[in-house]
């Protein structure tokens, strides 16, 4: 059966301003393992559809991975909520396609090569199976994943994510047209010039993510109908993605289930443009996010 777990369903509309391929081969050369908190730690980087996808890995046991948002790096989506799902996880992290220490492509950004570079890393690294945990951009890919190659699903979380246009605030195309990396919240812009000091890279990853969303096409509903692995879909109630749209999605994904968190976009999870707000509610969120992963 179905489980709601609902705090708050009160749609508040506000504007997002602030908030040649190499033969994919396994990376047998990782740039650093160590024991991180008495948790096992290991980065690296992986050929993946002619690119070099950074990847990090924390802790053990079974595997869930991780997809960040865009405009952002594994820290700035999941720095805080990493050590609590690593006590308990396999987290395997990787930074998408021109996205911090990962390679750029020459061609336009789509969440339709995101899902493949994400299933040639799993491939490169021996993951047959995972759970996935995909925030906002990452839970579209998320989705993508789950309707083309449900066998290596086994559950999933989709926060703060799309399957349609009409999921956004009203205007938000409308002003993803106009808006320039001047309006790129300073956190997100700060986490991805510490992994990446080249501000031309910044200025291009930032061009390549407004072309995605400009130019985003639905997702069939039939192929979300397909979606056979349990999944938690998760929201806020003053979200930049409607909380009538997680409703839909929970009503059209058989095995699933819905939470709808007070706060804005990303704060149960700690997101880092939150983090001002010295919010911790992600403390009392997480929670329920891990007793559906468990």
């Amino acid at each position: 059966m179905k489980k709601i777990v609902q705090f708050l369903i009160i749609p508040i509309f506000f504007a997002l301003s602030c908030n040649n391929p190499a033969q994919t081969k396994i990376d047998r050369n990782p740039i650093k393992t160590r024991t991180m908190d008495k948790q096992f730690f290991q980065r690296g980087y992986s050929e993946v559809n002619g690119i070099k996808m950074y990847y990090e890995i924390y802790g053990q046991g079974e595997p869930i991975v991780l997809l960040h948002g865009g405009g952002s790096t594994i820290g700035s989506s999941f720095g805080r909520i990493i050590p609590l799902l690593a006590a308990h996880f396999k987290v395997i992290a990787p930074e998408l396609q021109n996205h911090g220490h990962s390679g750029f492509r020459d061609i336009p950004e789509t969440f339709q090569q995101d899902a493949k570079d994400v299933l040639a890393l799993l491939k490169n690294l021996g993951i047959n199976k995972a759970s996935f945990f995909g925030f906002s951009n990452g839970g579209t890919t998320a989705l993508l994943l789950a309707i083309h190659h449900p066998e290596i699903v086994h559950k999933m979380v989709v926060a703060s994510a799309v399957y349609k246009r009409s999921g956004l605030i009203p205007g938000f195309f409308d002003m993803m047209k106009k808006t320039t990396i001047s309006q790129m919240p300073p956190e997100l812009k700060a986490a991805i010039l510490k992994v990446n000091p080249d501000t031309t890279k910044l200025q291009l990853m930032f061009e390549k993510d407004r072309a995605r969303m400009v130019d985003f096409k639905d997702i069939k509903e039939e192929d979300i109908k397909s979606i056979s692995a349990p999944t938690l879909i998760v929201n806020a109630d003053k979200d930049v993605v409607r909380p009538e749209h997680a409703i839909e999605l929970y009503r059209l994904i058989p095995n699933a289930h819905l939470a709808i968190f007070p706060g804005i976009h990303g704060e149960y999870i700690g997101e880092i443009t939150t983090i001002q707000s010295k919010s911790e509610t992600y403390k009392y969120d997480m929670p329920i996010i891990m007793d559906f992963l468990k």
